[in-house]
């Protein structure tokens, strides 16, 4: 299992984020934080694996919480959760090496990818054996995690090609209903490997709202991995 510590000052947003993460298979959440002195704390009594950090803390800037945890010596890895858009924000973030990036506001499906991710990339980094200078060189241009090489449990190399070749042929955005009618599979189906091209950054995904219900997924293709 992978333990996470969710940190957030709005009590409701930090038990929706629990919540989410509960739902995916191999995460656990081990504790919560709502200020960034509170996080540290939390941080060096309960060493989680993964740390969901929002940047607007009412004490402490989210950026300080992770230089300070470094410089504490915790190696936990860090995703950041916030509706920061500043670019100084996110080049800050990425400076100290945060696993992820997610902008508020976001659903269940967007966490979900980027906790899988999380999870491909760390399993792998778990195996990875460094025999040359081309090893050191794969491990750095990934992030310091190499992309997952096999599909999750389930899903088929000839079907992950077929809904690549529909994204990528299609030119614009596709929604999982359209991709499945386009493959002859089931819309839960296209949509599993539809998220599975996101999480590993082959497609991107955008909202489309309508005047009513739950705004609908588009897929577009993104670069090649």
């Amino acid at each position: 299992m992978i333990d996470v510590l969710v940190v957030d000052d709005d009590f409701m947003v930090a038990k929706v984020n629990s919540g989410f993460v509960s739902q995916v298979d191999g995460f656990r959440v081990i504790g919560t934080a709502s200020t960034g002195e509170q996080a540290l704390d939390r941080i060096a009594a309960l060493r989680p694996d993964l740390v969901l950090l929002d940047l607007y803390l009412p004490d402490l800037f989210g950026l300080e919480v992770i230089t300070r945890m470094r410089a504490a010596g915790h190696d936990c890895d860090v995703i950041v959760i916030s509706a920061a858009r500043e670019l100084d924000a996110v080049r800050g973030a990425a400076r100290r090496g945060v696993s992820n990036y997610l902008l508020k506001p976001f659903d269940f499906d967007d966490l979900r990818v980027r906790l899988e991710r999380y999870a491909a990339q760390r399993a792998a980094l778990g195996t990875t054996v460094i025999t040359s200078q081309a090893d050191v060189d794969r491990l750095l241009a990934a992030g310091g995690s190499p992309a997952p090489a096999a599909l999750p449990k389930g899903m088929s190399v000839e079907t992950a090609e077929l809904v690549k070749r529909v994204l990528t042929e299609t030119g614009g955005t596709l929604s999982a209903t359209e991709c499945a009618t386009q493959v002859g599979i089931s819309r839960v189906s296209a949509r599993r490997y539809l998220e599975h091209l996101t999480a590993i950054g082959a497609a991107e995904v955008s909202l489309r709202y309508g005047s009513t219900g739950r705004p609908e997924r588009r897929y577009r293709w993104h670069h090649p991995v």
